[in-house]
């Protein structure tokens, strides 16, 4: 009779591989988990950003228009930044250098992709008309779960990960080899799942998912109960996405670079936090959150919107939206709170 113990999981496998050989027969070629994590990770983004940008006045498509220029920018700046600071992987004796440009092998870093995707993201903002902090309000919650998901193509290649742990959720490791049995970590398959470095080791990979998720909800919270504005809503996400990476990237044991024995993401981390709660501080006094709908007026017209204007009109909704909450604390208050629901 098996016993109860002995169906709880002692530790969480990995896949036996992260890249599939698709054969068509007129086409071959390879599926690989990382890159379909990321692709899934921007389609969320863009689907969400889209929902909340409507919700917050903006027109309908902006966020698809922007993103033409912010995701093939991020794209860049992601991998720019990870060869920038693993540089010790493609330069130096016995290193190809090509090997930078293999994106699809892994390595984006989101400092990268931020910072030269908020380049793309202004080019596209310039030409709709569009404030670039609104715009980073109404994306904030889906980049970071865009971040999740795109954690899950770690797992499948066997990679960010932390110290050996005799936790129950402990993350096994496994040796893949080739086609011609040699040993191939990205490409091969665990085909007798013998354990590596150690493992089970703590899946610190999947501790960052759940930190972005749980980022995701008390952004969109906050958003919601504040009616936060002019990039508040980017800087939370940022200040609580570092604040966690923080401390994770101290559990990882993966090779890095060191700046006074640290890990070079580590002070990426803590300078980026300081500098996204400083702005939300100040950004407080740039007044009620943009009202878009009469921005997007005013671009269509030719015409600018005054800060007074665009104060009187935020201050305007935040009148209605108080009204509307109001009737949500009555008894017949199903219609308001289903309003207030599907504005974010």
């Amino acid at each position: 009779m098996t016993s109860a113990s002995s169906l709880v999981l002692a530790s969480i496998p990995s896949p036996d591989r992260g890249v599939w050989e698709v054969d068509l027969g007129f086409i071959s070629f390879p599926l690989r988990a990382y890159a379909l994590c990321i692709i899934a990770g921007i389609v969320v983004a863009i689907w969400w950003g889209e929902k909340r940008f409507v919700a917050r006045g903006g027109a309908a498509g902006t966020v698809l228009d922007v993103a033409v220029f912010a995701v093939p920018f991020g794209l860049v700046g992601g991998r720019l930044y990870h060869v920038a600071t693993d540089y010790h992987r493609y330069f130096g004796e016995g290193k190809n250098p090509l090997d930078a440009l293999k994106i699809w092998e892994g390595g984006l870093g989101i400092w990268g992709a931020i910072a030269l995707g908020a380049v793309g993201a202004w080019i596209g903002c310039k030409r709709r008309g569009v404030p670039l902090p609104a715009f980073a309000d109404a994306i904030a919650p889906g980049i970071v779960v865009a971040q999740a998901i795109g954690r899950l193509g770690n797992y499948f290649n066997q990679e960010l990960y932390g110290a050996p742990t005799d936790l129950p959720w402990g993350l096994e490791l496994y040796r893949r080899v080739n086609e011609f049995g040699v040993e191939d970590p990205l490409n091969g398959v665990a085909v007798d799942h013998t354990l590596i470095n150690g493992s089970p080791v703590h899946p610190t990979f999947l501790y960052e998912l759940l930190w972005n998720v749980a980022v995701a909800l008390v952004i969109v919270w906050a958003d919601r109960r504040f009616r936060l504005g002019h990039g508040r809503v980017f800087a939370l996400y940022v200040a609580g996405y570092t604040l966690g990476r923080t401390w994770i990237e101290l559990m990882r044991t993966d090779e890095a670079t060191l700046v006074f024995g640290v890990r070079v993401n580590v002070w990426t981390s803590i300078l980026l936090f300081l500098g996204a709660v400083a702005y939300f501080v100040i950004a407080r006094k740039r007044g009620p959150r943009e009202d878009l709908a009469a921005l997007r007026e005013a671009h269509a017209d030719g015409t600018a919107v005054t800060d007074g204007e665009r104060a009187t009109d935020g201050e305007r909704a935040a009148d209605e939206d108080g009204e509307r909450a109001d009737r949500e604390d009555e008894p017949n208050g199903e219609e308001a709170s289903a309003t207030a629901d599907k504005r974010d």
